[in-house]
């Protein structure tokens, strides 16, 4: 049986949702966040990171979410949620299934740090500085970052309707959750429809709906 260690409004959500769309058994583990916005220490138990998403399948342990997605298609796919090797679209999905943590969630991240410092309680005379500093950055590298790459998946969106081409993959789950935290946090807005029609219909996905049912309250970045 699969267990999966599930961190409240985290990336794990996108582990639910695989399993949900491959129809697999599984049994969740429920962590919930401590007041300081971290996975509490129990999950070092599971993994050393001691952080979320974690699945154990019999005597495997297996950490971070393209990882977890990957092996779960190959080992229980039988061929669904991902192109056939050697065609242009396994590019693309091998493609967009790194570059949702490897390049979309840095500034997203980053943003989420920033915006923290400019609403941190600090003496009111540090006020001014704090703010000065997280305007200054985000200016010049964040937002410019963010905006090139909301840019860059709108416009590999023409060729969809989906991340890897004209079929669902695993990829698409794996790029929801930087889409999702950019119409969150980020100014995704009805400016760039593609990605807006993208999430609308991941968001009418059954499986999607049941992973959310399991899975509990699922307010991103917040």
């Amino acid at each position: 049986m699969i267990t999966v260690h599930h961190l409240n409004n985290s990336r794990s959500q996108r582990v639910l949702w695989l399993l949900e769309e491959l129809g697999l058994p599984y049994e969740i583990k429920h962590y919930q966040r401590e007041k300081s916005g971290l996975a509490p220490a129990s999950l070092l138990a599971v993994h050393p990171l001691g952080k979320s998403p974690v699945i154990t399948d019999g005597g495997a342990t297996l950490a971070e979410s393209g990882a977890i997605l990957e092996y779960l298609v190959e080992r229980y796919g039988n061929g669904r949620f991902a192109p056939p090797v050697g065609t242009p679209e396994q590019l693309r999905y091998r493609y967009w299934m790194h570059f949702a943590e490897g390049s979309a969630m840095s500034p997203l991240l980053m943003k989420l740090v920033f915006d923290r410092i400019e609403n941190t309680r600090v003496p009111f005379f540090v006020k001014p500085i704090t703010r000065g500093i997280s305007a200054k950055v985000k200016g010049a590298f964040i937002t410019p970052n963010i905006e090139r790459h909301l840019d860059f998946m709108e416009s590999s969106l023409a060729d969809g309707p989906w991340f890897a081409g004209k079929e669902f993959t695993a990829a698409d789950i794996q790029m929801s959750f930087p889409v999702e935290a950019s119409a969150a946090r980020a100014g995704l807005n009805d400016s760039r429809p593609r990605l807006m029609d993208f999430l609308k219909r991941i968001h009418e996905r059954p499986a999607y709906k049941r992973a959310l049912d399991k899975g509990g309250p699922y307010e991103l970045m917040s």
